[in-house]
Formats: structure tokens, sequence, C-alpha cells
């Protein structure tokens, strides 16, 4: 396996920004990269970008648990 492909199946897509990211954390199913959590907790409530992160963010679904 070429080193390319091995670093591309490493990463996964980021429900805000929607690349393809290598470093970030997992909430619930969805993954969301460094540089989205780090700029989302940098923005100020009045600022507009921070209405286009709540939209993203509600992409995000709990996991249902079946008993």
């Amino acid at each position: 396996m070429s080193s390319n492909l091995a670093h591309h199946h490493l990463e996964e897509k980021c429900v805000i920004c929607e690349n393809l990211k290598a470093k970030g954390i997992h909430l619930y199913t969805s993954f969301i990269c460094a540089d989205c959590e780090h700029e989302l907790i940098q923005t100020d409530t009045s600022d507009p970008r921070y209405k286009y992160f709540l939209n993203q963010l509600k992409k995000i679904t709990t996991p249902e648990i079946f008993s």
C-alpha cells in the first residue's frame, strides 16, 4: 500500500467543514476536525460564523440504544 493511500485511509470527513482530516474528536457518530473544534471554541456567539457552526452541528444525531 502506498504511503499516500495509507495516510488518506486515516482521515475522516469533518461534520463542520466537510473536509477529510486526520486529527479531531468524535461526538457520538460524527467527527469534528481539530481546526473546526478550535475555531468553534474561539468564535464569539455574536459572530455570524457561530450560527454556521450551530447549523452544521445539527447534523450530529445521537445514536439509538437498542436494548
